[in-house]
């Protein structure tokens, strides 16, 4: 039985990756539509979301039917809680992309900000979190998956620089407003991205190491708090 749960598991593990790869691909096609604005190619990612919801729903079945049917434990069972979350984490990525798609396709019905903002180097980085935390979950190494983690307090400070230059805009040029609303959101969305790079190679460290470093912070600040109150 025991083989035979890890071939099942080994499937599983190849199904989430293949999701992944999905919705990499999604992520390239939106990031081409926030460069070129393009409704056609828009229209592409709303049209794939399906596809990768339908496969989220066939890889959480496929979770279920393992748990219920040989009862995992340890290593096992972490690896299957771990894809339910990733699977669950990348269906909402593609959400992400089509909301970026659309917010990005819209802006060709509105007029342009005469304004250069750096976008490129915010979307880079959070696809190449994304791309290594694939990659962690391939490899079975936590230490990239780490780096992963480490690397998402950048692209919050990129995220945050940017919508102040954003909302600075705004109130310098009110005719931008629409465009520019529609760069904040994009901007907001691409951080989230990279959250959720952070949640998926984070779900790695627990398979490999059986840590999530998210309580390991929470846990340390929440320790912090207590001997602070209790020096008081």
């Amino acid at each position: 039985m025991a083989s035979q749960l890890q071939r099942e598991i080994d499937k599983l593990r190849k199904s989430v990756l293949t999701l992944g790869a999905l919705v990499e691909e999604q992520l390239r096609l939106t990031f081409e539509v926030v460069r070129t604005h393009d409704v056609e190619t828009a229209a592409r990612v709303v049209d794939g979301d399906l596809e990768i919801d339908l496969m989220e729903i066939d890889v959480e079945e496929d979770c279920l039917k393992l748990l219920a049917l040989y009862q995992p434990v340890a290593s096992d069972l972490r690896m299957i809680i771990a894809v339910v979350k990733i699977n669950t984490t990348l269906e909402r990525v593609g959400d992400l992309a089509v909301n970026v798609a659309r917010h990005a396709a819209d802006m060709a019905s509105h007029e342009r900000p005469g304004l250069t903002f750096d976008l490129r180097n915010l979307i880079d980085k959070a696809q190449c979190m994304f791309s290594a935390a694939l990659d962690s979950l391939m490899k079975g190494d936590a230490d990239l998956a780490r780096d992963v983690v480490a690397a998402d307090d950048e692209v919050d400070d990129l995220d945050d620089e940017l919508n102040r230059e954003l909302r600075a805009a705004m109130r310098d040029h009110p005719e931008w407003v629409d465009g520019l609303m529609s760069l904040l959101y994009i901007s907001r969305y691409i951080e989230r991205l990279a959250d959720h790079a952070t949640n998926i190679a984070e779900d790695v460290v627990y398979v490999i190491d059986g840590e999530i470093p998210r309580h390991h912070v929470k846990r340390q600040a929440a320790e912090a708090r207590q001997r602070s109150g209790g020096e008081a």
